[in-house]
């Protein structure tokens, strides 16, 4: 496909997502209808669409309107092009430009246009971050790092990196954890690298692998919210004898065999044998959230995020604290983390917790930035007091 007939396809997968379309679901539904188009086609055009995402507001000023074809002519004016190149009719690309579409759009003025935010979510941004609330923001509106963990049990970063580069995947130290690498070349050869397929590292960002590094010692731990169980394998790497729980078991499906790869032994269980679970060390929670420091990963749901939603979020994460905190051995210490960047899902739902159980209290709490080298992160120690 040629650049413009990328162009064309995203504009028809985006008109999906104006219409109410989730986007995975619109672009999953073009590549079946669209079996021409080769892998390198088929991410060409999936990352014009979740740039554009990213810049869902501020596109479409500059593309002025709000279609399709509006907004790409906005995210190639964002990305510093010439629309005009793309959109010039030939083959498979876009009809070329109008005169009233030469002379449409501007430049975002407005402040939720110029940093792609809801309006209601900005004074939450602002409580929540004060004078960084934009920056955090703008970092948004990029693409995410990848970032590998290193599994220190069976390998050594140094190592790793070689064994990367001699593959063509070149990868940088990550300031943030000592077993993270960040690549800058080559990210889409990493699922068919070596080192990934022998368990020598895994996918995930580096600020859940500081926040991981934090819980210091060794002994019996429950992921309580395993999900993917990204968090689980790093405990597990550390030397922990590791449990791992989900409300929904189909997330962890994958996890015994990325155990398995990793050389670790990770105890499931399913939401059926909760009852029956002992008392830990530690029990983690990272709970479900608006995910807004992962916005750069999942931009739509920037944009479906609502305020109904967001408390919805905030009191299914108080009902897993309260619930979770029967599993902690006595000594044992209680981690509450989020992927989010919000004060009310992080540092007010800590107060409240406190409030509830007033034998507890907050050790200690570490949050961690949107930036070049990770997601925002937020986690807190609570132990008996």
């Amino acid at each position: 496909m040629t650049p413009g007939a990328r162009v064309a396809a995203a504009i028809e997968i985006i008109d999906r997502i104006v219409d109410g379309t989730p986007a995975e679901q619109a672009l999953t539904r073009w590549a079946r209808g669209s079996r021409f188009a080769g892998s390198k086609d088929r991410a060409a055009i999936r990352d014009h669409v979740f740039d554009h995402l990213r810049h869902w507001r501020s596109d479409a000023v500059r593309g002025g309107g709000t279609s399709g074809r509006a907004r790409m002519i906005g995210r190639l004016r964002g990305a510093g092009v010439d629309p005009s190149t793309m959109f010039d009719g030939q083959g498979h690309a876009p009809a070329a430009l109008t005169d009233a579409e030469r002379s449409a759009g501007s430049v975002p003025q407005e402040r939720g246009d110029a940093v792609d935010l809801p309006d209601w979510l900005l004074p939450h941004f602002d409580v929540s971050l004060g004078g960084d609330a934009d920056a955090a923001a703008r970092a948004l509106q990029d693409r995410a790092p990848v970032t590998l963990r290193v599994n220190t049990a069976i390998a050594d970063v140094e190592t790793v990196a070689g064994t990367l580069s001699a593959e063509g995947i070149e990868t940088v130290p990550n300031p943030r954890a000592t077993t993270a690498l960040t690549v800058k070349t080559g990210a889409r050869r990493v699922r068919l690298s070596n080192a990934y397929e022998t368990g020598a590292v895994e996918l995930q960002d580096a600020a859940s692998q500081v926040a991981m590094a934090e819980v210091t010692g060794q002994g019996r731990a429950l992921d309580f919210c395993a999900g993917g169980g990204g968090k689980a394998l790093a405990l597990a790497a550390r030397g922990w004898d590791v449990t791992a729980h989900d409300a929904d078991a189909e997330r962890m499906r994958d996890l015994p065999a990325r155990a398995a790869r990793g050389t670790h032994r990770i105890a499931i269980c399913t939401p059926d044998m909760v009852q029956g679970l002992t008392e830990f060390d530690v029990v983690l929670c990272d709970a479900p959230c608006s995910g807004a420091g992962t916005w750069r990963r999942a931009p739509e749901a920037k944009w479906r995020l609502t305020p109904k939603r967001l408390q919805s979020l905030v009191d299914l994460q108080a009902d897993i604290l309260d619930t979770a905190v029967d599993h902690v051995a006595p000594g044992g210490a209680l981690y509450y983390a989020t992927c989010s960047i919000l004060n009310v899902e992080n540092f007010q739902q800590i107060e409240r917790f406190v409030e509830r159980h007033p034998a507890w209290r907050c050790d200690e709490m570490w949050h961690w930035p949107v930036d070049g080298w990770g997601d925002g992160f937020f986690m807190a120690r609570l132990l008996r007091a």
